[in-house]
């Protein structure tokens, strides 16, 4: 089972079928009879904004990226986002797809906030790939450099080095003249 077949899973209702659960409330309350539950169901949030509060207020159980978004900018600092706040995120392959979970046409990042009982180990398993792919995958966070300096560098601190041991050499020998 993919991750898509998970998110598909939970899919944001379509305007047409937000409709009807409202009417069906609103009859079922008119007759008088319990009212059925009517609370929204589980289901994929998006928008960049959105998902940016749901990470940061820690409510996002795992992250979806797409890789192809124009300009990266607008999802190149998520990343560094959800490993700070310890959210597991995926980059996945296209933002049309993202958007085909949510009846758009694209989508630039989507979350889950939550699963249902059956889904639960399902949802285990993706966050752990995604905190052993992504997460907490040392080479994506990039080192820059190898820590030795340039030759013109080296010669600099070698000379100011030297001048620093003449100093110290100056002040030695004038206090054990005085």
């Amino acid at each position: 089972m993919t991750v898509f077949t998970l998110f598909n899973k939970y899919r944001p209702e379509t305007p047409a079928a937000k409709k009807q659960r409202i009417k069906e409330a609103a009859a079922a309350q008119a007759s008088g009879s319990a009212a059925p539950d009517n609370k929204v169901p589980f289901q994929i949030k998006f928008g960049l904004k959105h998902v940016t509060t749901l990470i940061e207020e820690k409510k996002a159980e795992l992250v979806l990226i797409a890789c192809d978004v124009d300009p990266i900018e607008l999802v190149m600092w998520m990343p560094a986002l959800c490993r700070k706040m310890e959210v597991p995120f995926m980059i996945v392959k296209d933002k049309a797809r993202l958007g085909a979970l949510v009846h758009q046409k694209n989508a630039a990042v989507v979350a889950l906030t939550g699963v249902n009982k059956e889904d639960k180990s399902q949802l285990s398993l993706l966050k752990n790939l995604a905190e052993e792919k992504f997460n907490n995958n040392t080479d994506l966070t990039r080192k820059w450099g190898g820590g030795v300096m340039g030759l013109k560098t080296q010669a600099k601190l070698e000379l100011r080095r030297k001048a620093m041991q003449k100093e110290e050499a100056k002040k030695l020998a004038s206090l054990g003249k005085a």
